[in-house]
Formats: C-alpha cells, sequence, structure tokens
C-alpha cells in the first residue's frame, strides 16, 4: 500500500485515536489530512495536526459527504468513536434522515456501513485506518502487569468463547466473566459501562476479567477494537484483575500510559487469539 498518499480524509471521533492516527499518517507520508470533526466528541487538539478541520453536528450526513468532495478528497477513513447514546439523539438531515430509512437493522456496523454507501456514491472512498497503526496493534505474546494465574487463564479462555459469539450475534465485543461465570455483556452502552457493571456483579472481592474481541468478518474500515487508559482506569474503579484482546486485531493506544497504569493497579494486560 502507498502510505504517502497525496490527500486523505478523516472523520474523526472522540479519544486519543484521531489524534494518534494524524501523527501516524503525518510520519509515514499522507501529504494533506482533511479532517471532519464533530461538536461535542471530538478533541480541539486535533486541529493543528491536520491541513483543515471541518466541524459538523452528527447527523449532517450531506456536510460530512460535501466536506471531501469540495476538497478533492477520495479516500478517508474513519477513527475514533462516536458516543452510543449521540447515534439516538441525532437530528439526521434529508441525506442521513433517508439513509437511516432504508435500514431494516441499526446498530454501528449497518449504521457506518450505510455511510461508507453514501460516500461511494459521491466518488469518495472509506478505507481502512489500520495500515497507518499498525504499530499500535499488538500481536500475539503481548503482556503487561501481573502474570496470570490458572485460575484467570480458565476464565479468559472461556469468556474468549463467549465475546466471539457474542459479537457473531451483533450484540457487541466485549465480556466480563468470574469462576467461569458470565457476568456482563457488552450491549448499546459500551465497553467501559459494561466493564463498570460486571465488576459490580463480581462482589467485593472483585477479581473478574474481561474480554475485548473483533467479530467474525469484522470490517476494519469503521470499528477497530480500541483500548486503552481510560479502560484501564475503568478496570481498576471496577476490580477488574484482567483484561484481554484478540491479537492483531485491536489498537492498544498510549501504551506507556496503560503499562503503568497495569502495574500500579495489579491488572493483567494481555493478548488472546
Amino acid at each position: 500500500m502507498n502510505f504517502a498518499v497525496e490527500s486523505l480524509g478523516l472523520i474523526a471521533g472522540n479519544r486519543s485515536l484521531p489524534l494518534l492516527f494524524a501523527r501516524e499518517a503525518r510520519r509515514l507520508g499522507v501529504q494533506r489530512l482533511v479532517a471532519v470533526a464533530f461538536v461535542g466528541e471530538t478533541d480541539p487538539a486535533l486541529t493543528p495536526l491536520v491541513d483543515e478541520m471541518v466541524w459538523l453536528k452528527v447527523g449532517q450526513l450531506g456536510k460530512l459527504i460535501s466536506a471531501f468532495t469540495d476538497r478533492d478528497v477520495r479516500q478517508c477513513v474513519m477513527a475514533g468513536q462516536i458516543a452510543p447514546k449521540n447515534l439516538y439523539a441525532v437530528r439526521p438531515d434529508l441525506r442521513a434522515m433517508g439513509m437511516l430509512l432504508r435500514l431494516k437493522e441499526k446498530n454501528a456496523h449497518t449504521i457506518f456501513g450505510a455511510v461508507a454507501g453514501e460516500l461511494k456514491q459521491d466518488g469518495v472512498e472509506l478505507i481502512e485506518a489500520t495500515p497507518w497503526l499498525a504499530s499500535l496493534m499488538p500481536g500475539a505474546g503481548f503482556h503487561l502487569g501481573p502474570i496470570l494465574s490458572a485460575a484467570q487463564r480458565g476464565d479468559l479462555a472461556f469468556g474468549f468463547r463467549i465475546a466471539k459469539e457474542v459479537s457473531r450475534l451483533e450484540i457487541g465485543q466485549t465480556v466480563v466473566v468470574k469462576d467461569g461465570a458470565v457476568l456482563a455483556v457488552e450491549g448499546f452502552e459500551g465497553t467501559d459501562k459494561c466493564l463498570a457493571r460486571g465488576g459490580e456483579l463480581a462482589g467485593q472481592d472483585g477479581g473478574a476479567v474481561a474480554l475485548k474481541v473483533a467479530k467474525a468478518n469484522h470490517d476494519m474500515r469503521f470499528d477497530i477494537p480500541c483500548l486503552g487508559p481510560q479502560t484501564l482506569e475503568t478496570c481498576a474503579v471496577a476490580g477488574i484483575s484482567a483484561l484481554a484482546f484478540e491479537a492483531g486485531k485491536s489498537l492498544l493506544l498510549e501504551q506507556e500510559a496503560c503499562a503503568r497504569l497495569a502495574d500500579q493497579h495489579k491488572i493483567s494486560l494481555t493478548t488472546v487469539a
């Protein structure tokens, strides 16, 4: 793949991933970056990292597309999430409303897949951001924090099977388990709230383990499993003792900070495959 593309669009969600992507894209030779940012979601710190920043409200699909077509941007990526609650709090423009009315099922994959289709109609290709983010995707054998106990390894193997099945059913990508029992399954609320709920149900002694996976045939254009310091902080508050994510298919952001937090809170952070 040619990393040094002339112009690339960035649909920028929340947290630090859009900033990390912009830095990596620049390092790998992208000459011009045009970002679409969302009020209340995107970190304004992205502004100096791109050539142009176009601010929109969630749901303004027509303006999102024209932000790229008006600037002759023919390829774009998505990086960062939109808070799940905001997908239902939007006031869609006419183009977004028409798109949503055509969807029989409304989840992250169908909604963002439809957005990709709308972009394509106007000559803008949504591509994966992963080629620019490979350095942030740990492989098999990655581990931070304490060594796993035999009981934790057993729960992680059990949880991995459950998480893959839950993701296959389009329910979520994260589960929390303890002693061979499923405590929490991620739904529309997102990873952090699933972790908090699972940790609460583990009781005062804590000790639950959590798994986050990619589903089979995962469309990495718009939904890369992602963890970072905030995920570790959530685990610490919830009393979760181990967190695993799928090797080679998940982003670990701010790895030095994650290493410090894993040691500080005695959380085992590892990959599974």
